[in-house]
């Protein structure tokens, strides 16, 4: 893909509405947002590209902050979420969370942001888009809009504009009534998947080309980016199914996942509790 301010640029330049399903945090949860002097979350990113220590990860609890949020650096016998929790002031592990990031009747947790370590993290994918592209590009003026901050997804579509949406591929297989029989890291249950999920590719009136759909047929190879192109495919197709109705571009009427949260595009199942 190259340089993602690239891509977008190039995307952009066919002159047709652009949206991107990301697969990483968009929001922050509402026990570090509601000390932030900034209005919302679009503005929060704009000030970040004045304080690089933010995306610093913590080695040890004795670093962590508000000013320094992201741990831990390395495993560390004894290291809990709720001993990250406690050293950010929070009140318990819950409030590492976001409303979109808790369980629901549907699927599991996903994981909470900052949060590094481990298959189950999205802390290095946040700080890796925020820094390097999100942050920058907001603060030079890029014509991004964040879904759901600034308005529903269908009202943010124009030429000339690239709509940025949080997509999570555990949320978007359900969405798509796929489920697989093992684990998305290995070769077999997602080439076991290959009819399902190309029924469902069909239903979405998305046709693979030919490179696509050997990827399919195979579960998307042997190595370990399997997973990831896995993943990109079904992010993809939940973003087809909001955009063309499939699923509603539901957002909860809660202002804090308006304009701190954030929410998962296409979910419509609150958390359990």
């Amino acid at each position: 893909m190259g340089d993602p301010a690239l891509l977008v640029s190039r995307l952009l330049a066919e002159g047709a509405p652009v949206v991107l399903g990301l697969d990483l945090p968009l929001g922050l949860p509402r026990a570090y947002a509601k000390d932030c002097a900034a209005p919302d979350f679009p503005a929060f990113l704009r000030a970040l590209t004045a304080r690089p220590d933010f995306f610093a990860v913590n080695p040890t609890l004795a670093t962590i902050g508000r000013e320094r949020p992201f741990y831990p650096a390395r495993g560390l016998r004894g290291m809990t979420r709720a001993s990250h929790a406690a050293a950010l002031g929070f009140d318990g592990p819950a409030d590492l969370s976001r409303l979109c990031d808790r369980a629901t009747a549907e699927r599991p947790a996903g994981a909470p942001l900052f949060w590094t370590l481990g298959a189950n993290q999205s802390g290095k994918a946040a700080i890796s888009a925020w820094r390097d592209w999100l942050a920058p590009a907001l603060a030079a003026g890029a014509p991004l809009r964040l879904w759901p901050f600034a308005g529903g997804l269908h009202a943010l579509l124009a030429p000339g504009q690239a709509v940025l949406a949080e997509v999570y591929p555990a949320e978007a297989l359900r969405q798509a009534g796929l489920r697989l029989a093992g684990s998305k890291r290995a070769q077999a249950p997602r080439q076991a998947l290959a009819p399902a999920l190309g029924a469902a590719l069909a239903g979405r009136r998305v046709q693979p080309d030919a490179a696509l759909q050997t990827m399919v047929e195979t579960g998307f190879g042997a190595d370990a980016a399997g997973e990831d192109r896995f993943d990109s495919v079904i992010g993809l197709l939940g973003l087809i199914g909001v955009l063309d109705g499939a699923r509603p571009d539901f957002i909860p009427a809660d202002p804090w996942v308006r304009r701190w949260e954030g929410w998962v595009l296409g979910q419509t199942a609150l958390p359990r509790a």
